[in-house]
């Protein structure tokens, strides 16, 4: 051991050949937003975080800690996770509450020499986005000209906007509990989170609804192509909604265990494709199929970072699975959580991601 020791600190890299480091991954978590169940705290998050250590590994082969810690505090948690990085090959940041979750995020991917995976921030957004390149397939409509409608501003909607915006989309409208974000809305002093959620909402402002539109749902929603639901809010989006979105309409209904708006009401309203969270309906828009594919190929190519075209490409990698002609129809527009060709496909694309981030760095 000694002569290894040795070895790794000289070369502090050597860690990833002699030790578990290459395998290990740690899920941090507060406890401050499990599933659809809230601030439950850390003792309540850890049999979800070891399910989730589970899915790592049947999935993807790895080591996953879950690490459910004694504090809410935001530069705590930094400090932490910057502290316990030597023993890690990447960190997955999990069920901590927005928008402090973003700034957590944001910091870590900047300060640590390992990669940082947000599920419900990146693992969300590539699925979503990858369920509706194939559903615009379907649908024979564009990515660049369609309308996208995101209810939901926290970690999984600010994730969406971003992606879909790094893929091409040009139109996309977020709302939250008060209404469509815009410039020039009052966007401070919401739920008490102050400048840290003013700042990421003022992001989505600066970006999107280029029109300005204004007022709820309701209005929002008309003659636009795509729904997707983030909010945490089940029944949020009624059949009359529906009926005012454009024809062959795209609605995902990702809130769980409560769906905005129930699958069958959706398509009797109009819509052409509908997706949920949910494994007791088509098309569940599950992040399992993207975290232990993504963390198991970050690991093995010793990547350093993820970045939003990284996601992007996986994102369609993952879409194209699902075959024009052979598998994809209305009700399968996503691959199984168990596709054995999700991993070679996500190693190889972020392979080639990362080896042209390289080469455009040496021009």
């Amino acid at each position: 051991m000694a002569y290894v020791a040795e070895a790794i600190g000289r070369d502090k890299s050597l860690a990833y050949d002699y030790t578990s480091k290459w395998n290990n991954v740690a899920i941090v978590c507060d406890g401050t937003r499990v599933l659809g169940l809230g601030n439950v705290g850390p003792e309540a998050a850890i049999p979800v975080m070891e399910g989730k250590s589970i899915l790592f590994k049947m999935l993807g082969g790895i080591n996953a800690i879950p690490l459910c810690i004694a504090s809410r505090d935001r530069e705590e948690i930094i400090r932490f996770v910057k502290m316990i990085q030597p023993v890690f090959g990447a960190i997955n940041i999990e069920d901590i509450e927005s928008p402090k979750v973003l700034e957590i995020v944001e910091r870590l991917q900047k300060e640590l020499d390992i990669p940082v995976f947000h599920d419900d921030q990146h693992g969300t957004a590539v699925i979503a986005l990858a369920a509706l390149i194939n559903a615009l397939t379907l649908v024979n409509k564009q990515i660049e000209k369609v309308k996208v409608v995101i209810s939901g501003a926290g970690s999984a909607g600010y994730g969406i906007f971003k992606i879909l915006l790094q893929a091409g989309c040009k139109d996309i409208v977020v709302v939250d509990s008060h209404g469509a974000i815009y410039q020039g809305r009052d966007l401070g002093g919401q739920k008490n989170n102050g400048a840290e959620e003013t700042r990421y909402k003022q992001e989505i402002a600066d970006k999107t609804n280029q029109a300005r539109a204004t007022g709820p749902l309701a209005e929002v929603i008309k003659n636009a192509d795509v729904f997707i639901g983030v909010s945490g809010k089940g029944g949020i989006l009624t059949a009359d909604m529906v009926k005012t979105m454009s024809r062959d309409a795209i609605v995902f209904a990702l809130s769980n265990p409560d769906p905005e708006i129930d699958p069958p009401q959706a398509l009797q309203a109009g819509a052409k494709i509908v997706a949920t969270g949910r494994s007791d309906f088509a098309n569940q828009v599950n992040n399992a199929v993207v975290f232990p594919s993504v963390l198991r190929a970050l690991l093995d190519l010793r990547a350093r970072s993820l970045n939003e075209e990284m996601l992007v490409a996986v994102a369609r990698a993952i879409a194209g699975l699902v075959e024009k002609g052979i598998h994809l129809r209305p009700d399968y527009i996503i691959p199984k959580v168990n596709d054995p060709r999700i991993l070679p496909a996500v190693t190889g694309t972020l392979k080639q991601a990362i080896e042209a981030k390289g080469s455009a760095k040496s021009t």
